[in-house]
């Protein structure tokens, strides 16, 4: 293979830079081998893109034997190369146009920081590959709905990586609430980590040798290169979670897990995502941090069911002042369904109820059903040889995310927002309309 005159075919095609040409069907390797015949060997080949903590989990495609993964890529060299020796991978790449220009690649596991990706799952559906994506989802409202061409145009198998889908627990507790056992739902309370406010952009550093900046920043802005911006690995201090040119905050990085259980519920429950909110929150004053670290919205579905969707230590006041459930029960991030007749909340690896009695009908909930999955990358990779899609899917992914995104246009705006879900817009804010959108840095698209 030409690898050059693959990566321009790549990057004309893919990123929609030069002229357009058509970019050929690539069959995954696991399902034929030459001249269409059965390969020799059955198992899904991964690339994982971008090798920092949140990829840790990749190292589940080896659990069951039939997927391993066979390139990494990421554009700090030292981090590449230490995921290719735990691995055992013979393949690293700073770019990951290099790792969807390989044939041999099934599908893709996404790890990067949030604004890359909608723009990287996109060029990987394009090329071929199906894609498993980290949450959450986009760095705004249009990105969101872009990404429903990974599926609809090419039909690309796609996994959220909202792995509460994939635990059992879980899976019983929404069954639980499906199956009509805590009566009507009356009202339902969502919380997750709040985030950080300071940071800094100072003192501006040289890049590091090894350090693919412009890369790394791709379609956010150019800025300076700190240590806090880049450097920092202290999970709870890590500039890409807090700053808003790659992130909306903890509003959707840690909130993509409570919702997506929500929308779980509500996807089965033929509901849409609530089409009022009313918000209020604690946006930083200094610092280079610049996302939601407090939220308090008010959520409103189309019949009027309440949902409240909050930061955990707001959560904390809120129940007390409610009654609700004691909260010390719960982890820092829960989805808490309130009935008429009994309460059920999820959370990872936890189930709790009103009762004992109903705790102990979660083993036979009823005919109401979830699929079933036991692990998240392993459903991903057997979705790839069956050419269904996964437990977590993209069209879920796009409704629980969207819903992070009012939460945190209603704080910066200030002003009580709806959604419209058949226009599929914002409603009472031309400034909140506006900012569906952002500008992506050339030559990157989505």
């Amino acid at each position: 293979m030409n690898k050059q005159q693959t990566r321009r075919t790549f990057v004309q095609n893919a990123l929609g830079i030069g002229a357009l040409v058509g970019f050929p069907t690539i069959i995954p390797s696991s399902v034929l081998g030459k001249n269409g015949a059965v390969a020799p060997s059955n198992k899904v080949n991964i690339g994982v893109l971008s090798c920092g903590a949140q990829s840790g989990s990749a190292g589940n495609y080896y659990s069951k034997g039939i997927s391993q993964i066979v390139a990494v890529c990421d554009p700090i060299r030292e981090r590449r190369i230490a995921r290719a020796e735990q691995w055992g991978v013979e393949d690293h790449y700073n770019d990951f146009r290099d790792v969807l220009a390989r044939d041999d690649v099934d599908g893709v596991h996404i790890s990067t920081p949030d604004h890359w990706h909608v723009p990287m799952s996109i060029a990987a559906a394009k090329a071929g590959k199906d894609v498993y994506c980290e949450k959450p989802l986009g760095l705004t409202i249009e990105q969101n709905l872009a990404a429903r061409q990974i599926t609809e145009k090419y039909d690309r198998v796609f996994q959220y990586g909202t792995q509460q889908r994939s635990s059992e627990v879980c899976r019983r507790g929404i069954e639980l609430v499906l199956n009509g056992h805590i009566g009507e739902i009356a009202k339902i309370y969502v919380w997750a980590p709040g985030g950080m406010a300071g940071g800094s952009a100072t003192p501006e550093l040289p890049v590091p040798d090894g350090f693919d900046y412009d890369l790394w920043l791709g379609p956010a802005p150019e800025a300076p290169f700190s240590y806090d911006r880049c450097l920092n690995q202290d999970f709870q201090k890590k500039g890409i979670w807090y700053i808003y040119d790659y992130a909306i905050g903890f509003v959707a990085g840690w909130g993509a897990h409570p919702l997506d259980q929500l929308q779980w519920w509500a996807d089965e429950a033929g509901m849409d995502i609530p089409v009022e909110y009313e918000a209020t929150g604690r946006l930083p004053t200094e610092g280079l941090f610049d996302t939601v670290t407090h939220w308090d919205a008010h959520c409103r579905y189309a019949n009027d069911l309440e949902m409240r969707f909050m930061d955990t230590q707001t959560a904390q006041v809120v129940t007390k002042e409610l009654s609700l459930p004691d909260l010390g029960k719960f982890p820092g991030n829960c989805t808490l369904f309130m009935g008429t007749e009994g309460w059920v909340a999820v959370s990872r690896g936890s189930l709790k109820t009103s009762s004992e009695e109903l705790r102990k009908k979660a083993k036979d909930p009823g005919p109401i059903k979830l699929p079933v999955s036991r692990n998240h990358g392993q459903n991903f990779a057997e979705c790839i040889r069956s050419r269904k899609q996964p437990v977590s899917t993209l069209n879920s992914a796009i409704r629980s995310d969207i819903v992070s995104h009012m939460t945190d246009l209603s704080i910066r705006t200030g002003k009580k927002l709806r959604w419209d879900p058949k226009k599929e817009t914002v409603r009472g804010s031309s400034q909140a309309r506006k900012m569906m959108s952002r500008p992506i840095r050339a030559p990157w698209t989505i």
